[in-house]
């Protein structure tokens, strides 16, 4: 498989995996799957006028062997549906860094004020089929702030 067309299904993947609402047999650890991989989200996320969010926070993965990404999705409000913003691309080598997403969502879709992060440090590995490796993952209460 040539790169270009393995990087865009591993694109591919990973959307499909942020718009599904349930996960059931592909379950996402509550925490880290391995106590020295984490994730964190900052307490504050950007919010411009014209709709770009922006999120951060830190990262520590080990063992990556296929591409790995921290995803990110925000949500307002206990019954509204995730949306995702922005995936950066990872290095596990067992360094604590820093990650940033941003993305340009639809102008009044969210608003300053309390919201709720999911991060997650998501591996695809290829053995036959491509399968998601989640190396972290944390829900967390932010501000949004503009």
């Amino acid at each position: 498989m040539r790169s270009h067309q393995f990087m865009g299904t591993a694109a591919a993947a990973a959307l499909l995996l942020l718009a599904a609402p349930a996960a059931g047999a592909l379950s996402r650890p509550a925490e880290s799957a391995v106590p020295s991989e984490t994730v964190t989200v900052d307490p504050t996320g950007r919010l411009a006028a014209d709709g770009t969010v922006t999120l951060s926070g830190t990262y520590r993965c080990t063992g990556g062997t296929g591409p790995v990404f921290v995803t990110s999705s925000l949500r307002q409000g206990e019954t509204d549906p995730r949306t995702g913003v922005g995936g950066t691309g990872a290095v596990c080598d067992g360094t604590l860094r820093r990650w940033t997403n941003t993305d340009r969502i639809q102008p009044g879709r969210f608003e300053p004020g309390r919201a709720k992060v999911e991060a997650t440090v998501l591996e695809l590995r290829f053995s036959g089929l491509l399968l998601p490796f989640f190396h972290a993952a944390r829900t967390q209460d932010v501000t949004l702030i503009g």
